[in-house]
């Protein structure tokens, strides 16, 4: 066990300023993945340095591709083609990374060679078998744990064959693995969605060059194409602009313009969920950079009251949910969240863990099976417990700027998985906290 990395919050004083977080995590694995498996040099802006996608970029050096960077933020990548990655010497150690793991066991079911994918502790106890039955279905070979759980060992076969597949769960982990898994199988890859998740996979094959067909739910690619080296522009993400907009929220006087946020339709769930709070954001200088909408978003302070949170907004915004929860409970009345089982098995179990936080805090907040019932009130000081989950950490220090003593965050060393630099950037815009 390393030494408990920890946030020390003081209580007070607004947010103010220009920010600009990092990169978008998911834009990043999927640029260095597609660049990988590309034909020519790929140039990616703005990739996010964070662990998570560290660990896809050092995945595919070990399995042969040349990488230059990153550096500030600027990677070329020399793709080798769909059928040029070469086995890996050892185990590809993924880290903290879902993402990394759930892609790229669909990206190397259909490679021809032996490959084991392993992680850390929260990660290999998340649920894989969501990916390992499809890919089975196509034909892959897949030896997990008994609890379909991490190391993951992708055997050799000879071919994979192409599936219409319904997800049984709104995920574009899965989603992407699938369609991943079909560039090499033979025939068409279909999968239909019950709920609309993140569109960057499809996005960024066509930004490679690569078909691909939607049809209200249904997408679909055939096998065997190739991908072109492309550049990329990786956006600044808006699961981490989604802390600065809840504390810009709830701190009076506060004003914050972050700069050049990707609100691809299929991530402003936090936006929409916020506004109905009665949050104040205004969309700016909207663009198109690469195929993604991109812009600034101005938020100022505003009183919060509580909302039924729509269904519907659950897939858009399942990674921002820790700081939303942090929103309800400054907000007035109460907010009931349903159809989010989802957060249960995400790096921690979001719903038990962010309910047990509040409580420590003051905070009426009780867990259902599928989301939360949050009762809106003053938050007191206090000690809570992030179990290593980058988010809830990121959450409840924003929770600091309005309680009534100071907050200790236990455990927050996987904040760099998503957010490097996550501490002087908030305390530059006004947050009182410090890193032990």
């Amino acid at each position: 066990m390393g030494r408990d990395v920890y946030y020390r919050v003081m209580p007070g004083g607004p947010l103010r300023g220009r920010i600009r977080v990092p990169g978008d995590k998911s834009i990043s694995h999927r640029a260095i993945m597609l660049g990988a498996i590309a034909e020519g040099v790929s140039h990616i802006r703005g990739f996010l340095e964070g662990e998570d996608s560290l660990a896809t970029l050092h995945a595919f050096r070990a399995m042969g591709v040349e990488i230059e960077g990153p550096e500030h933020g600027d990677v070329r990548i020399h793709g080798v083609g769909l059928h040029g990655l070469r086995p890996p010497e050892a185990p590809l150690d993924l880290g903290n990374s879902g993402t990394s793991m759930r892609l790229l066991s669909g990206l190397l079911a259909g490679q021809g060679f032996e490959a084991t994918l392993t992680g850390d502790v929260s990660l290999s106890s998340r649920p894989m078998r969501r990916v390992i039955d499809p890919l089975t279905r196509m034909g892959a070979r897949i030896k997990a744990t008994k609890k379909g759980t991490a190391p993951l060992h992708i055997l050799p076969v000879d071919r994979l064959d192409a599936i219409d597949y319904a997800l049984p769960v709104a995920s574009a982990q899965v989603k992407s693995c699938v369609l991943l898994a079909g560039l090499f199988a033979r025939g068409k890859t279909c999968v239909t969605e019950p709920a609309p998740t993140r569109d960057h996979t499809e996005r960024m094959l066509r930004g490679f060059g690569y078909e691909v067909s939607t049809d209200g739910a249904r997408i679909c690619l055939e096998g065997g194409g190739r991908l072109r080296a492309a550049n990329v522009e990786v956006p600044a993400d808006i699961s981490s602009a989604a802390f600065f907009m809840v504390g810009a929220s709830i701190a009076a006087g506060s004003d914050v313009l972050l700069e050049h946020v990707g609100i691809n339709p299929t991530r402003e769930g936090v936006i929409n969920i916020l506004r109905r709070m009665g949050a104040d954001i205004e969309v700016l200088n909207p663009v198109e950079v690469g195929g993604e909408p991109v812009a600034d978003l101005r938020v100022r302070s505003a009183p919060l009251h509580g909302i039924r949170i729509p269904e519907d907004q659950v897939p858009l915004a399942i990674d921002e949910f820790p700081a939303i929860f942090v929103a309800a409970a400054c907000a007035k009345g109460e907010t009931v969240l349903t159809g989010a089982a989802e957060l249960r098995v995400k790096e921690s179990d979001r719903i038990q863990v962010m309910a047990d936080g509040l409580g420590a805090l003051g905070i009426d907040a009780r867990p259902t099976p599928d989301g939360m019932v949050i009762r809106g009130g003053r938050l007191r000081g206090g000690a809570v417990e992030s179990h290593g989950d980058h988010r809830i950490a990121m959450a409840f220090a924003m929770a600091g700027l309005v309680t009534e003593g100071p907050v200790t965050i236990h455990d927050c060393a996987n904040v760099n998985t998503s957010f490097p630099g996550f501490v002087p950037l908030a305390a530059n815009a006004g947050l009182g906290i410090e890193q032990q």
